[in-house]
Formats: C-alpha cells, sequence, structure tokens
C-alpha cells in the first residue's frame, strides 16, 4: 500500500478562508464555529500524482484538508470511480487532454450530496449525483464543485454503472445514432466486440432490431468469448482466424451486409471490418488497440466509396450536440436498472486501489473492469 501523506494541491488551497472572528461572547463564539463546520467539507482521502509517468510508481494516496463548500458548490461524498484505461493513459502523459499535475486521478464516478452551498437548488444532501461533462479528480473520497458539474440520477440505479455510464456506454450509444441512420433489420459489424463499448453496442442493436456481426481475438477463452457475447444478443461472432477467407461474406447467412462498422483494434482487424461493409459503408474508429495504423485499400474508397470516420467521445462533450446527453444517460441508466444493460465489473476497496491498478495494467492477466468504492 502506497505510504499516506499530507499534500497541498490546488484544491487544498481552497481550505484556506479567512480567519473566523471571535466575539467576546461564548454563545456568538459557537454560533461562528457552527457556521464555519457547515461551510468546510469533511477530510479526504486521495489518489494523486506529482508526475506524468508509470502509474503504479507515480501515483500515491494523500490525505486532504476539509474544502470551502462556496454559495453554488455541492460536497459529494464519492460512491465509485472505475480505472479506465484512459486515465492510466492521463497519468502515462499519453492522452491528448491531461491536466496540470500534480493532479487527483480519475474522470467519471457517483457520489452522494453530501452538503450544498447556501445558494444551490435542485439537489439535496442523499442525492446521487454523477459529474458531467466528467471531469478530472474522481478518485478521491469528497469532491467540491460548483452545482453545474453534478447531473442528478437514480438512486435505484447499481453504483457501479452509475460510475461507468458515461465513458463507455454513452460512446457506444453516440457511436450507434451518429454516424448512419440504421433501421430495424439493418445490421452493424465491429472489432473489439468483448470491450465494454463492444458489449454495450451488441446489446443496445439487439435492442434496436438491428443485427450485429462481431469480431474477437484468437486467444484462450475465445469459445467462451463468443458465448458471452451470444447471451447478449450478437447474431456472429468470429475469431480473426476465421475471417481468413477469400470472401467473408460468404460466412454470413441470415445477416445482410453492415452499413456501419466499428473499429477499436487497428491494422489487419481494422481491414476486416471494412471487408464486411457493403457499398457506401462506414467505418468508425475510436481505438487502436494493436497500435498499428488503418490501412485501406483504394478499391474500398473508388469502388466501394467506403468512408472513414472517427469518435472521441472527450471532443463530443464539448460541441452542441452535448445537451442532448444528459437524456441518453438517464435513459441508459434505466436499461441498466432493468437488467437490459449488462457488462463485468469488480467492485474494489478504495483502501486496495494500487492491487485494483496493478489488474487494471494487466499485471494480473485478463480482469473485468476496476471499480473503486469509497
Amino acid at each position: 500500500m502506497a505510504r499516506v501523506m499530507f499534500m497541498r494541491t490546488a484544491a487544498v488551497h481552497r481550505a484556506l478562508i479567512s480567519p473566523v472572528w471571535w466575539a467576546h461572547s461564548s454563545g456568538a463564539r459557537a454560533q461562528r464555529m457552527r457556521t464555519f463546520s457547515a461551510l468546510m467539507s469533511p477530510p479526504s482521502k486521495a489518489v494523486v500524482y506529482d508526475q506524468e509517468g508509470s502509474p503504479d510508481s507515480v501515483t500515491r494516496v494523500v490525505e486532504v484538508p476539509p474544502v470551502e463548500v462556496k454559495e453554488k458548490d455541492v460536497c459529494v461524498r464519492m460512491l465509485a470511480a472505475p480505472i479506465n484505461p484512459s486515465d492510466i493513459n492521463r497519468i502515462q502523459g499519453v492522452y491528448p487532454v491531461r491536466p496540470p499535475v500534480p493532479a487527483v486521478g480519475g474522470y467519471e464516478g457517483v457520489g452522494e450530496v453530501h452538503s450544498v452551498g447556501p445558494a444551490v437548488t435542485g439537489l439535496s444532501p442523499g442525492d446521487w449525483v454523477i459529474p458531467f461533462p466528467p471531469s478530472i479528480g474522481t478518485w478521491q473520497s469528497y469532491i467540491v464543485k460548483e452545482q453545474s458539474v453534478w447531473h442528478k440520477v437514480d438512486k435505484e440505479t447499481p453504483p457501479e454503472y452509475a460510475a461507468t455510464v458515461i465513458v463507455n456506454p454513452l460512446t457506444a450509444l453516440r457511436m450507434l445514432e451518429d454516424f448512419v441512420t440504421l433501421n430495424s433489420g439493418d445490421s452493424i459489424v465491429q472489432n473489439g466486440a468483448t470491450s465494454i463499448v463492444g458489449q454495450c453496442i451488441t446489446q443496445i442493436a439487439k435492442f434496436r432490431g438491428i443485427h450485429s456481426i462481431n469480431i474477437i481475438r484468437d486467444r484462450p477463452g475465445s469459445d467462451e468469448a463468443k458465448e458471452m457475447l451470444k447471451r447478449l444478443g450478437a447474431d456472429e461472432v468470429f475469431t480473426e482466424s476465421q475471417l481468413e477467407v477469400k470472401n467473408l461474406k460468404s460466412l454470413l447467412t441470415n445477416v445482410p451486409e453492415p452499413a456501419l462498422g466499428f473499429n477499436c483494434v487497428g491494422g489487419n482487424s481494422a481491414s476486416m471490418v471494412l471487408k464486411f461493409l457493403r457499398q457506401g459503408g462506414t467505418m468508425v474508429t475510436y481505438g487502436g488497440m494493436s497500435k498499428k495504423p488503418v490501412t485501406v485499400s483504394t478499391s474500398s474508397f473508388i469502388f466501394k466509396e467506403l468512408s472513414l470516420r472517427g469518435f472521441w467521445l472527450q471532443k463530443w462533450l464539448t460541441s452542441e450536440k452535448s445537451k442532448e446527453s444528459k437524456e441518453m444517460i438517464d435513459y441508459l441508466l434505466c436499461l441498466a436498472r432493468e437488467g437490459k444493460l449488462k457488462y463485468e465489473m469488480e467492485l474494489v476497496p478504495f483502501d486496495n486501489f494500487h492491487t485494483a491498478l496493478d489488474k487494471a495494467l494487466g499485471k494480473l492477466g485478463s480482469q473485468p473492469k476496476q471499480v473503486l468504492k469509497f
């Protein structure tokens, strides 16, 4: 376990408020002390890093003193927050948008309102909220931010789903809606199908009567992965080696040629997605797990008129379309409450952060998504 230290970060400086005016009467002094207490958050623990680098060497758990809760602020006691690949990339210094260091880790999560400033309306202690748009610093036990940062969610939602609804499920839903108009009976194709985004795409497509063709890697457990995707509603599931044939479309039986494809792998796996697409189809790239480029044949552009697009959730969240997202989040959380949107996660006590981090880094083999429980 990392050594617990005391740290004064930029956030900590918010706790430095004007000295208490000591009234002469003991009654006035007691009232002033109660007022002072009501305007401060409880002490907190946070995962911080002072420099970018390998997450297992630069992160540590620190104690953070109380922070002032201003007029329009909401103090939230965090309930759960995931360790996403993008969180790791930020700490490593390889993500396009990163906070200045020192920084608190984490980008999404769910919490319970602990206290509110006097000018806050619409939120009360006990409400559940998620930061939206998501913001840096969710790996800490208490967060103080303006009311505008928080979106209220239904408390009946399993906390691990509320904590993880934005980065993966919202990406899946947006990509299904933003590039090609899909109707019931249409189909999509994707690689990286066992990822959480891939699982969400499969399930949401199934709800809408859209067929899915899913590509997974050849590795131990691929048969189990196929069965898992079938249970989620996948129509077809192939390993990459099964697709080493001249005519990929000959493998399809009752599934039409897809109009839309999703690529989060790159390299040869992306080429397989392209080969499945029908005339005029579109492939959307949202990741590059293989770290290999997307290569496209000239004939795909000239004769098949394929389109290649990219999707980055963080950029989309800063666009005008982000106004629609709160309704989409509520829709996704409704699916989760009804058991219609599922993906595997492991809840880990916050005190075991570094064990969860090791799992997220792949040090202990293939693991479910790690979600910190506060």
